[in-house]
């Protein structure tokens, strides 16, 4: 055991001197993530990512999943602009994965995204091996998407494992989710803030008791009530922030704990309040709000009427661009738990990407 240990606690050493050794210049990172001390960095939000160039053909990357208790988590892996798959990361020490060319190029692109939620704890990335060339950012167009389960992905790949067994973290895919898949459509950077169960008033069995809503831990880096983590530094300004909120206020919840009717009155409001925070510390963005495929019937009308009044509280808003409402088309969703599938993800995707082109456009 001591040995076992020995050795985790030398390649932790050498991964922290590969990531010491190579400037900030040679690696990209994108959406919530925080940057340690040490120069290593922990991806915490759906699809956070760091991205670098390097020549040769292969490398190892250093991970580990870490939380307020051990267990594993998963990236998803694109080399040279193609996606090859998800990485299990174990509980435990930092690990170490190879990375093998298949392509012949003078010099190869990695990305690594957090295939999973804030909630599922953060992933430390502890540096690479490999021979890293510089790399910069282009200027893009930014999309911030804040959203719910749907948003983040969740439930939406049983491909590795079944939908009836595992954790929940097994079955998340962030990168097909329909925000990333957008932003790589149309070309833009882009944020996830996003929640599983998470709701504008209320969340999915939670009345706002036990558990933050998103007004509540947007503001928070880890998307928590944890007062001990870094605050959201707001830098990321998007040209467009796309809200999807809702799924959860309306739901029933899990039929045992007491849930009280829909209040209208308090899910406008709080969501009034809310946009007023992000134009707060996003003036120039164009807010586009959203109904939920999941939401239909009666409940949909009462959802539908709910954004009108949002919208219209802004009605006499001079200084800011003019909130739109953008309509999902109901869906049966294939996913794990009641929730849409890759699959359904592209459906979605393809539903709203020429909406939000349009708006990009007109900036």
């Amino acid at each position: 055991m001591f040995i076992k240990k020995y050795v985790l606690l030398i390649l932790f050493l050498l991964f922290s001197i590969f990531s010491n050794s190579q400037s900030q210049n040679r690696f990209l990172y994108e959406g919530r993530i925080e940057k340690l001390p040490n120069d290593q960095v922990v991806l915490i939000g759906t699809a956070a990512s760091v991205s670098f160039n390097f020549t040769g053909n292969e490398c190892s990357i250093a991970l580990q999943s870490i939380d307020s208790y051990e267990h594993h988590n998963y990236v998803s892996l694109v080399l040279d602009d193609k996606y090859i798959g998800k990485i299990r990361i174990e509980k435990g020490a930092v690990q170490s994965f190879p990375i093998k060319v298949t392509e012949s190029k003078k010099e190869h692109h990695l990305e690594i995204y957090k295939n999973t939620e804030a909630h599922s704890g953060g992933i430390l990335f502890a540096g690479t091996t490999a021979k890293l060339t510089s790399i910069s950012s282009k200027k893009k167009k930014k999309i911030e998407f804040i959203g719910d389960s749907i948003t983040c992905g969740a439930a939406s790949d049983p491909s590795d494992v079944p939908c009836d067994k595992g954790e929940y973290m097994d079955h998340h895919n962030s990168y097909y989710a329909y925000g990333p898949r957008i932003s790589r459509e149309l070309g833009t950077d882009y944020l996830m803030s996003c929640v599983s169960g998470i709701g504008m008033y209320r969340n999915w069995n939670d009345e706002n008791k036990d558990e933050g809503i998103m007004p509540d831990v947007y503001s928070n880096l880890y998307l928590t009530k944890d007062n001990s983590k870094p605050k959201y530094d707001f830098a990321f300004q998007p040209d467009i922030i796309s809200i999807a909120l809702g799924t959860n206020d309306f739901s029933g919840g899990d039929g045992k704990k007491e849930r009280l009717p829909f209040n209208p009155e308090k899910y406008v409001s709080n969501y009034i309040n809310f946009i007023k925070m992000l134009y707060k510390h996003n003036p120039n963005a164009q807010i586009v709000i959203t109904n939920s495929p999941m939401v239909g019937g009666e409940r949909g009308v009462v959802f539908d009427e709910c954004l009108k009044k949002v919208k219209d509280a802004f009605a006499k808003d001079k200084t800011h661009k003019e909130i739109q409402i953008f309509k999902f088309k109901p869906m049966t969703p294939k996913g794990c738990s009641g929730h849409p599938d890759v699959e359904d993800h592209k459906v979605l995707a393809d539903e709203y990407a020429p909406f939000l082109k349009k708006l990009l456009n007109e900036k």
